[in-house]
């Protein structure tokens, strides 16, 4: 990887960061680098989807950003466990075209947590990495699937509060 590669990088990086430090994002409650030593692991804050079962909750997010990025994605898994038809209940390893094949340099940072929030009221229970609650969910049990993912939020999550992150 040439110099000149990681210095775009970095700096694409900075400028996300300001961004996003000057304009809401209500899908976020945190995001940046973990110390000022690297500018490519970032930690995150997501916060539940309102009114759908994760309202309320907030979830921590390991967030590592390739040298070449953003021609790649970054990598991006839960901290906390997650309960998902399209997250690995034990790594938090996701799974969302956009952190693979449909990833382009048009998102950031940023905007990625705002679509992996989405992910949360639109999962893909036929490409599951979760079984146990994509079965629910393609079993039509809509009540055993928020009362699992409301039980995941009030034993796992961050709760949500008022005064900020």
């Amino acid at each position: 990887m040439p110099p000149s590669a990681n210095a775009n990088a970095s700096r694409r990086l900075l400028q996300e960061l300001s961004k996003f430090n000057q304009e809401d994002n209500p899908a976020v409650t945190y995001l940046g680098p973990v110390d000022d030593e690297d500018i490519f692991h970032w930690r995150g804050g997501l916060r539940g989807t309102p009114d759908s079962p994760y309202e309320g909750g907030v979830w921590d997010l390991d967030i590592v950003i390739p040298d070449n990025y953003p021609l790649a994605p970054p990598t991006v898994t839960f901290m906390t466990k997650m309960c998902h038809p399209n997250v690995h209940i034990k790594t938090g390893e996701i799974c969302l075209d956009l952190l693979k094949s449909a990833w382009t340099p048009a998102y950031g940072i940023s905007s990625t947590v705002t679509a992996i929030q989405a992910l949360l009221t639109s999962p893909e229970p036929d490409s599951p990495l979760n079984v146990d609650v994509a079965t629910l969910l393609r079993s039509g049990d809509t009540v055993g699937y928020d009362s699992l993912i409301r039980y995941y939020v009030w034993r796992y999550a961050k709760k949500e509060r008022n005064t900020g992150a």
